[in-house]
């Protein structure tokens, strides 16, 4: 070997170290940025300083990709001119490993990498020469050995004074309204659990994470009760009124806890130096609940979505069914597809919107990015958004696959035997609110549709307007609860204008297919929506009738200019994650979304 190669070879390591310690720096910066974001939570809750907490919200949702955009800026330059651009970034990403080997958030660091990675490298599918890579089966903590995770309560003398000690413990900035009163209250719901469910007032202990859930207006005391081999999640929920701190009230089953963290949601505002084992713990108490779901749940949606990726492709290596097209109405925006097994629907852009959509994919890309933005309140699904993705053809219906090609060609090619989808949204699969009316008991299909109405007024109260009142774009989630999930003409509320249909004395105006008035660009009829919200030929007219008694007001142009005024003033109400009948009775305070 020459000396010119011996230089050359020295150079390539320094630049491979150059560029594993950027990335590094990167990642770090993005951490310590979190975490300063996440830790000011406490403070505004203490102060009631709302305002701050959302401006957060918003910023910590943007700051994954700005990290990640700075960092692929400072990285190129290293690559750039490098005649072995791949032999490089392998060696980086071996020093890479080396150096995050012994961090707590190893796994949110190889995620920052690989962000990194695709960026510079364009890369379709997956780049196994470059990228982090590892489809198999992973290790998370459980939480039961962490002993800073959590603390553990145990009933010395009754139940209301081992749940003092753990609001005590808590050590809020701001002083509790009633202590003793909130301890009392907050046991006898949990010894009636207890009672119930265990058939004994016998318990082994609480165990309470020692970091405090924060979001919106509410902060959350997360944790476990034990007794023997039972367990089963404890959420005591706290808001902060005008004389002080308050439970709210406590959730003791696996499907309120649940709703708790649903992919309907803000994300939470949690504070730890190692994010998986909190996850970790929370797994523990929610089986049911992907990895995907808890990272976002806590702020990490880059990692959630990481998460999601691997477990798909993780699942193709160990499944026979193909992608087909979705149960429910098709889209005339969208074509929407499942891998049953899998239980999530993929969503792409068509290349041209039937009749009579009027709209554009740049106008469609915005109104999911105001939704990932938005306070969903539990009524709008998360959408993951996904760019060069690669799937095996022969994973696709045939069916499916020419209607993609045909309709979808921008955002879907054939490479050889791969699929290659250019664009995609990915959505946690409900039951279509069609479907679901029409397959399930009239108690049943009852209860979704007084909900449907609850979900189009909380939407509204949060600045939403679904702009398609279809049952078909909503559905309901295996809680019972129903949410909207078809963004292609959702508007700000705000931005509308409810007007009445104007009268006329002409019979012959009744009968014209166009309106005899003039409709400017966001006119909102309330009056025509009883034709829009239909529901099925087959369903029974009893479920129209318990509709129209609960939510008839939803036809009314005032109902709908209250909501404006309202946000207008912004006199708006909060969205609790839980059933207002488990609420403690209390003087009327803010509360928690």
């Amino acid at each position: 070997m020459s000396n010119q190669d011996d230089v050359n070879l020295e150079t390539g390591e320094k630049v491979s170290y150059q560029i594993s310690d950027t990335i590094l720096a990167g990642f770090v910066d993005y951490i310590a940025g979190f975490r300063k974001v996440s830790r000011r939570a406490a403070t505004h809750f203490a102060n009631r300083e709302w305002g701050a907490q959302a401006d957060d919200a918003d910023e910590r949702l943007l700051m994954h990709r700005a990290k990640v955009v700075a960092t692929v800026d400072r990285v190129r330059p290293l690559v750039d001119g490098v005649a072995d651009r791949r032999g490089i970034w392998r060696a980086a990403r071996g020093h890479y490993k080396e150096r995050i080997a012994d961090r707590g958030d190893f796994g949110l660091a190889e995620t920052f990498f690989n962000s990194v990675t695709r960026r510079v490298f364009t890369t379709i599918g997956v780049d196994n020469d470059v990228e982090l890579r590892w489809f198999g089966a992973t290790t998370i903590a459980r939480g039961d050995v962490q002993a800073k995770l959590f603390t553990t309560a145990n009933r010395v003398n009754d139940t209301a004074a081992m749940v003092r000690e753990i609001l005590s413990a808590a050590a809020f900035e701001a002083p509790w309204a009633d202590l003793e009163g909130d301890s009392r209250r907050a046991a006898a719901r949990i010894d009636s659990f207890l009672l119930e469910e265990w058939d004994s007032l016998s318990a082994d202990g609480i165990d309470m994470l020692r970091p405090v859930f924060y979001r919106n207006k509410g902060a959350y005391l997360v944790g476990r009760l034990r007794q023997l081999n039972r367990v089963t999640p404890i959420v005591i929920p706290v808001v902060h009124g005008d004389d002080g701190l308050q439970v709210d009230t406590v959730l003791v089953t696996e499907s309120h806890a649940s709703r708790l963290l649903s992919f309907t949601r803000s994300h939470f505002f949690v504070e730890w130096p190692n994010p998986s084992d909190v996850v970790g713990f929370l797994k523990s108490l929610l089986p049911m609940k992907s990895l995907a779901e808890l990272y976002t749940a806590i702020g990490f949606s880059q990692h959630g979505k990481t998460s999601l990726y691997r477990s798909l492709y993780r699942h193709l290596n160990h499944s026979h069914d193909k992608f087909v097209r979705t149960r429910g109405t098709p889209g005339m925006v969208m074509a929407v597809f499942t891998l049953v097994s899998f239980n999530v629907v993929f969503k792409i852009i068509k290349d041209r919107f039937d009749p009579p959509k009027n709209t554009t994919r740049t106008a469609v890309k915005g109104r999911y990015d105001l939704v990932y933005n938005h306070d969903r309140v539990g009524r709008m699904v998360e959408a993951w958004e996904f760019e060069n993705l690669s799937f095996e053809r022969d994973r696709f219906d045939p069916e499916l696959l020419d209607e993609l090609l045909a309709t979808a060609a921008e955002s879907v090619q054939l490479v050889g035997d791969q699929v290659v989808i250019r664009h995609v949204y990915s959505e946690r699969q409900v039951y279509p609110l069609n479907l679901y009316l029409r397959e399930m008991s009239t108690d049943k299909a009852a209860a979704a549709a007084i909900d449907w109405g609850w979900a189009i007024k909380d939407l509204a109260a949060a600045n939403v307007f679904p702009g398609d009142l279809f049952t078909k774009n909503f559905g309901v989630t295996r809680h019972g609860s129903v949410v909207f999930y078809d963004y292609d003409e959702l508007v700000l509320l705000e931005d509308c204008r409810f007007r009445r249909i104007p009268q006329t004395d002409d019979p012959a105006d009744e009968m014209r297919s166009q309106p005899w008035f003039s409709i400017e660009p966001g006119d909102v009829f309330p009056e025509q929506f009883p034709t829009f919200m239909a529901f099925p030929n087959d369903v029974s007219s009893e479920v129209r009738k318990r509709f129209d008694e609960a939510h008839s007001d939803l036809y009314s142009v005032d109902f709908w200019n209250d909501v404006k005024d309202r946000l207008a003033r912004r006199d708006l109400p909060e969205f609790y994650p839980y059933s207002e009948r488990l609420r403690f009775r209390r003087k009327p305070t803010k509360a928690l979304g």
